[in-house]
């Protein structure tokens, strides 16, 4: 079986507040792409890697990765459907990951390679929930509480079969997906959980670059 990644890099990351594109922000020096394609690149089990970037920054990306770059869309969706399209025929599955989550262990990527390899149409990294859930109405009142036993907090890489997940985008109902294994749980397919990692937390907030000083340092 021959499994590739695709990153996905091309966000703006508004909400981190940055002057540049999330996945171009620095660490102790070096660019969350550079972190996270490190972690694929040196895989021994995955045979190419794809970085999906914005449609101006696609030779800085190909500078600091060395990997095939192409342009993401509008939306997260239409950017893992670039990714998609530029993969070599003989890729028989597929690991998406979100470059905001830069310092994913290999332990994760070796528990999501091992469930497609085995056969599953999907493969997620999943972290249960800690905190109490409540549901609130449009005036911010609480309606109930949520029974946190049953959830799951969803990081990636998620894995494929690459015909499952090309299959899930051409079906899609809207290009608004913000989670590739929905858009196969909305075709029908089997999406299945392994554990996730602390590690894995996403970056999004300023607070996050905090965290991830301290994690790049040790």
């Amino acid at each position: 079986m021959r499994i590739a990644a695709i990153l996905v890099a091309a966000g703006s990351g508004q909400r981190l507040g940055a002057e540049v594109p999330k996945a171009f922000c620095r660490v102790r020096g070096r660019t969350l792409l550079e972190y996270a394609h490190a972690r694929f690149a040196e895989h021994p089990l995955l045979d190419d890697v794809i970085v999906v970037a914005p449609a101006d920054r696609l030779d800085e990306a190909k500078a600091l990765t060395g990997a095939v770059v192409v342009a993401g869309g509008a939306t997260r969706q239409a950017s893992v459907a670039a990714g998609l399209a530029a993969l070599d025929a003989d890729v028989d599955a597929v690991l998406v990951h979100d470059v905001a989550r830069a310092f994913v262990p290999a332990a994760v990527i070796d528990r999501v390679v091992a469930a497609v390899a085995g056969g599953a149409d999907a493969v997620i990294p999943v972290r249960a929930v800690t905190d109490t859930i409540k549901r609130v109405d449009d005036a911010r009142r609480v309606v109930d509480t949520v029974d946190r036993s049953t959830l799951v907090a969803v990081q990636t890489p998620q894995g494929f079969r690459r015909d499952v997940l090309v299959a899930a985008h051409a079906a899609a109902a809207s290009d608004a997906a913000t989670d590739d294994a929905g858009l196969v749980e909305s075709y029908g397919g089997t999406v299945v959980v392994v554990d996730g990692a602390d590690e894995s937390f996403k970056i999004t907030h300023p607070w996050d670059l905090v965290v991830a000083e301290a994690v790049a340092g040790r």
